[in-house]
């Protein structure tokens, strides 16, 4: 049975990027078994309520500007995936669906590096970054079942999130300590599956307000979490300083 998988995408620029991270996430999917599908949960789709995209061949939306032209050239167009999510509606109980929304960076940026040739039917769900740690953790106890038959849940955001922290200058900037009491704390939490201090994080872990001033980043980390079960980290590394690229798998 496939894990349930958090990755921190990083900047768009991640696929050129001469980074740790991509090394790793290129050497993710062949880490475990081929999917039949992926149900991608990417912060960059925040909604209400709970969406599932419906269509039945993927697009590829370049969501974010002033980058380099060869970025707007990538595309991943992987199948849909409308069977599943239809199954995953079922699983939700209520979940409003997209039949035109394409796949956006926080998904297809760690699927192009996964799984590069882009022939493994896709489909997303938003988070609702309005809503609680808790409701994500429901969502992802929900579509745990896709598990078994053969999907994986791969949940995108950042671990530690803060743009305007980021020292834009040097990519391998040292990680201010602010970064890592926050970094650590979740860490220990995931490990100990500690539920009620991670539905609590934003009162009980270091500088959380600092690490995630919005948190449709990091909403992500907890479907994950509530889809599987046992914490295993897979990877742990920084982008200019303070931008967390951590990595878990939920058995």
């Amino acid at each position: 049975m496939l894990p349930a998988l958090f990755v921190s995408h990083g900047a768009p620029t991640l696929p050129f990027d001469d980074v740790p991270a991509r090394d790793f996430l290129r050497s993710l999917g062949d880490a475990f078994e081929r999917p039949k599908a992926v149900l991608c949960v990417s912060a960059h789709w925040d909604t209400d309520v709970p969406v599932l995209t419906m269509a039945a061949a993927n697009t590829t939306i370049h969501d974010f500007g002033g980058f380099p032209e060869a970025l707007y050239r990538l595309r991943y167009d992987a199948p849909g995936a409308p069977a599943l999510a239809e199954r995953a509606a079922k699983l939700l109980g209520a979940a409003a669906s997209d039949s035109t929304r394409g796949l956006d960076h926080g998904a297809w940026v760690p699927l192009m590096l996964m799984y590069p040739a882009a022939d493994i039917p896709v489909l997303q769900l938003s988070v609702q970054s309005r809503s609680t740690p808790a409701h994500h953790m429901a969502l992802g106890r929900a579509l745990a079942p896709l598990r078994e038959e053969g999907a994986l849940i791969l949940a995108s955001g950042g671990y530690v999130h803060n743009l305007r922290q980021l020292d834009r200058h040097d990519m391998n900037a040292p990680e201010p300590t602010w970064s890592a009491a926050f970094g650590d704390w979740v860490h220990d939490a995931l490990m100990e599956r500690r539920d009620g201090d991670l539905a609590n994080y934003r009162r009980l872990a270091p500088e959380a307000a600092r690490a995630q001033p919005t948190e449709e980043h990091f909403m992500p980390l907890f479907v994950a979490y509530g889809a599987g079960g046992a914490s295993t980290r897979l990877h742990k590394s920084t982008t200019f300083g303070s931008l967390r690229m951590d990595a878990y798998a939920f058995a």
